[in-house]
């Protein structure tokens, strides 16, 4: 059995922008993904809104502070062959004067966190790949729109970024971007069908990635 951990934020959680709820299971991006790689690869879902890379967001009752919690959830769910992290978004608010560039610093940062882990079982490193979300669209939500207002172009430079950031660190890259779309109701998250994309494209490169 080989198990996969999908550690990103609201996109990995399912926000279902249009509903104002969640996508059903069978609809997020990691249940797509283990139903297509079938019942010898496990992939644990751990997707929480709002989550960074590397930044501290006291607005909510919860730890969003992705390298703080990190460490605590490859301990929770080892040993693990393979992590996939698709964060950055949340980085991207003007709160935080970021841009792409300053973002893959956070990226890097949780990749030194996986490869430098003290894993409670004897276990070779897992793999990582590293996955740019799509990016920001123009939106009229009240809320979500003035929160990236300005955001929409550096989003797109994620990919980039990212790209040469795998390639520095031999990690797995995959563009989310290249198989979908954020929905204008928000402007930032997936419709249904968008992120079932998600995790359709990154079927070829998991398995490649796990050898199978």
């Amino acid at each position: 059995m080989k198990t996969v951990l999908a550690y990103g934020d609201s996109l990995t959680w399912g926000v279902d922008a249009e509903n104002r709820t969640r996508h059903a299971y069978e609809n997020r991006w990691p249940s797509v993904l283990q139903k297509a790689l079938g019942h010898g690869v496990r992939v644990i879902a751990e997707g929480l809104n709002g989550r960074t890379t590397v930044y501290s967001d006291y607005t909510a009752d919860c730890d969003r502070n992705g390298a703080r919690v990190l460490p605590t959830i490859l301990h929770t769910h080892a040993p693990l062959d393979l992590v996939i992290i698709m964060l950055g978004t949340n980085d991207l608010k003007p709160v935080y004067a970021n841009n792409a560039v300053v973002v893959g610093h956070g990226i890097k940062r949780l990749v030194s966190l996986v490869r430098s882990h003290v894993w409670p079982v004897e276990m070779e490193t897992p793999d990582i790949l590293i996955v740019s979300p799509p990016p920001l669209c123009e939106t009229d939500d009240p809320l979500l729109g003035p929160m990236f207002s300005g955001r929409i172009e550096e989003s797109h430079m994620l990919a980039s970024v990212y790209a040469d950031l795998a390639d520095e660190l031999e990690c797995g890259f995959f563009d989310a971007g290249s198989v979908a779309k954020t929905t204008p109701v928000d402007g930032v998250h997936l419709d249904a069908e968008n992120t079932r994309a998600v995790g359709k494209g990154l079927e070829p490169v998991v398995r490649m990635m796990l050898g199978l």
